[in-house]
């Protein structure tokens, strides 16, 4: 399960914004996870408390945002979302596109309690 690696290096990215901050704990942690990120979110969701055990966060929330997977089909120029299983032009269905999003794991905000 990579996903307890994920959230052992999320916490040393939250455990340093904590320190810049002055914080005395970490109240809820958001991350916003594409659909072709290669994470299952539920798995995250379950390792995080084991990673956030012992630390600023341990009695956090973990809040998980969904992205769509957004495409820029490169025939007609189209940008339009796509599913993961069907990388597709939502415009003229062409199967040449470049992913613009879908593909982030990203730290979206840190909710602190400061001292």
């Amino acid at each position: 399960m990579h996903e307890l690696s994920i959230c052992q290096a999320l916490m040393e990215q939250v455990a340093c914004v904590a320190r810049e901050q002055r914080a005395r704990r970490i109240v809820s942690v958001t991350v916003r996870i594409g659909p072709l990120a290669g994470v299952e979110p539920a798995l995250l969701a379950s390792a995080y408390p084991l990673a956030s055990a012992g630390t600023l966060a341990a009695d956090s929330t973990l809040v998980l945002e969904r992205s769509a997977l957004r495409v820029r089909c490169l025939q007609c120029g189209a940008e339009s979302e796509a599913e993961s299983s069907r990388l597709l032009c939502g415009a003229c269905g062409d199967w040449r596109v470049r992913v613009l999003s879908g593909e982030e794991l990203l730290l979206a905000s840190v909710e602190l309690e400061r001292e």
